[in-house]
């Protein structure tokens, strides 16, 4: 079940923090920037905890653009233990229902591109970036492949 990150534990929470940190590689400068995207209301920003027995397992964060009808993933993450057992495509999966998109898209570095690339998304390169690390864009179309999912 996903809950909202915001208004039910809150960003400052610990298992929060320590979600977003893996999310973030533990890059603290990353850590800050995107907890000031999730703490802004005008930005439509969402962060969602996904729980199961009343634990939390990972987090989700996104932004839906209602207009274009494609939600695109800010950052997931999953804590280490729970790994390799299908939340991450879980996660998404919750994000589908709630949201009910025609296209989910996520910009990510190589290691990520894997797991995307692995639950159907079509995944390409967008070239290297200042950082000198390598950024794809992974996409998935919803409306046309909803079954095959």
């Amino acid at each position: 079940m996903l809950i909202d990150a915001k208004r039910g534990p809150g960003l400052d929470h610990s298992e929060v923090t320590e979600l977003l940190e893996l999310a973030v590689h533990e890059d603290e400068e990353a850590l800050a920037a995107a907890k000031a995207l999730y703490r802004s209301e005008d930005n439509g920003c969402l962060l969602r905890l996904y729980q199961e027995e009343g634990e939390t397992i990972g987090l989700i964060g996104f932004h839906m653009d209602s207009d274009t009808g494609t939600l695109t993933i800010q950052h997931i993450s999953v804590f280490p233990e729970y790994r390799n057992q299908g939340f991450g495509r879980g996660l998404i999966l919750e994000a589908l229902m709630e949201q009910s998109p025609d296209t989910i898209k996520a910009v990510v570095d190589e290691e990520a591109a894997d797991f995307y690339r692995n639950i159907g998304f079509i995944v390409t390169s967008e070239g290297v970036s200042p950082s000198g690390a390598e950024r794809f864009l992974c996409v998935y179309h919803a409306v046309e492949r909803e079954d095959e999912f």
